[in-house]
């Protein structure tokens, strides 16, 4: 995910010291729901789904949307959130630090055609659920949860 600008800003004065951030994830599927979209990452070479950090007063959801348009040339419409959770914090090679207040929306595909649109991703595709490439666990659980009809899935403990 590229740095947002806002983000270089705060990053000016707060050096590489632990940053709590917004962040979305949409999980992308077809009209069957039997296929994801997905993103295989210039900065690291993983397939992924395709996510990234809200702009100051940007609606979560709004946001999903444009990212995946961003990343993937792909137009979807958000149907629910799927889970909200706080991740585990990392720490990127530069330094910097950055936990994140996720939220992860099942998204429909509408339109367009599935294709890099951006400096993030070296490959787009379309998966289907039963053939994915390998993904991390956190991953795999909200593809589970979009594909479900569950109620929206959120920790009770705190790690």
């Amino acid at each position: 995910m590229a740095t947002p600008d806002f983000i270089r800003a705060v990053r000016a004065t707060a050096g590489h010291q632990l940053l709590f951030l917004p962040g979305v994830t949409a999980v992308v599927l077809d009209d069957d729901g039997a296929r994801v979209l997905l993103a295989r990452r210039a900065d690291n070479g993983r397939w992924s789904l395709i996510g990234g950090i809200p702009e100051p007063g940007e609606q979560p959801a709004v946001c999903a949307v444009r990212e995946v348009y961003e990343e993937t040339a792909v137009e979807c419409v958000v149907e629910r959130v799927v889970l909200v959770e706080t991740t585990p914090p990392l720490t990127y090679p530069n330094g910097d630090k950055c936990q994140f207040m996720d939220t992860t929306f099942r998204c429909r595909a509408v339109g367009g055609r599935a294709r890099v649109n951006d400096d993030e991703s070296l490959e787009v595709d379309w998966f289907p659920v039963d053939a994915l490439p390998p993904l991390r666990p956190g991953e795999l659980f909200r593809i589970e949860q979009a594909r479900a009809d569950h109620p929206t899935w959120f920790s009770t403990t705190s790690d």
